[in-house]
């Protein structure tokens, strides 16, 4: 579990997160949604430990990263996963190099018990033979894949997905997104996951936060999103034409 108490995080004049109160809960998918600017990247980095906020604290497990000296945050960044947006493979590296590389920068242990586990999570992402092909000649989808099989490949208790579904067609985002959500059941992980796809607020939206100019502004689960009133969050969920006429089709009972 994390938990967000009062955050405050600014640059410059800006107030970019006001005082935001959240609980990340493990075993679910935790999504962070709201419009460019709301502050969801910024929470995110926070979290990381990436910026510092001026107010407030982010607590795991009830620990709170302030708190932490050096030698703690870096076992607890041994503890997290990240799934970049776009992935972040290395081109000049195989598939089975670029999940290994965890591997190599945080446990000890020969290269055969490495490549054991690498090919463990390649088979959990159902991409078992593909381990000697370099990025450039797998699709996207598979690329995403490799990306989520790195992010778990040393058995994290967080895992951070910033815009996991980014430049994938729907089919390949659903896969991707029932992919984030099995792991985080099966592996019992604190998941927090970045998204502007509506889709994937449907299909794994167990927690979410909505974000607006830096503030909470509602707080519920993909059952509870179209009953609000808040009118924020109808703005954000009904922005496209696909779900103005999905709401237009609720109004007249069809």
């Amino acid at each position: 579990m994390i938990e967000i108490k009062d955050l405050h995080k600014s640059f410059a004049e800006q107030d970019v997160l006001k005082g935001v109160n959240f609980v990340f809960d493990t075993g679910k998918t935790n999504l962070i949604i709201g419009q460019s600017g709301s502050g969801k990247s910024v929470l995110l980095k926070s979290m990381l430990g990436l910026f510092t906020p001026e107010k407030g604290t982010i607590e795991y497990d009830g620990k709170p990263y302030s708190s932490f000296n050096p030698e703690q945050k870096r076992d607890l960044r041994k503890e997290i996963g990240m799934l970049f947006q776009g992935g972040a493979l290395f081109d000049s590296m195989t598939v089975e190099e670029n999940v290994m590389f965890p591997l190599r920068m945080f446990k000890k242990g020969r290269k055969k018990d490495h490549l054991e586990r690498v090919n463990e999570v390649l088979e959990r992402v159902n991409l078992t033979g593909n381990g000697k092909k370099f990025p450039a000649e797998i699709s996207g989808g598979m690329q995403k894949r490799v990306a989520i099989a790195r992010a778990i490949v040393n058995k994290p208790k967080y895992l951070f997905c910033d815009e996991p579904n980014s430049g994938l067609d729907p089919k390949t985002a659903t896969v991707i997104d029932n992919l984030i959500h099995e792991l985080t059941v099966e592996y019992d992980i604190t998941t927090v996951v970045i998204t502007h796809d509506m889709n994937s607020v449907l299909e794994i939206g167990e927690n979410i936060a909505f974000l607006k100019d830096g503030v909470l502004a509602w707080k519920g689960d993909k059952s509870e999103i179209f009953k609000t009133d808040n009118e924020a969050v109808t703005d954000f969920v009904y922005s496209s034409d696909l779900f103005k006429k999905v709401k237009q089709a609720q109004l007249q009972g069809l």
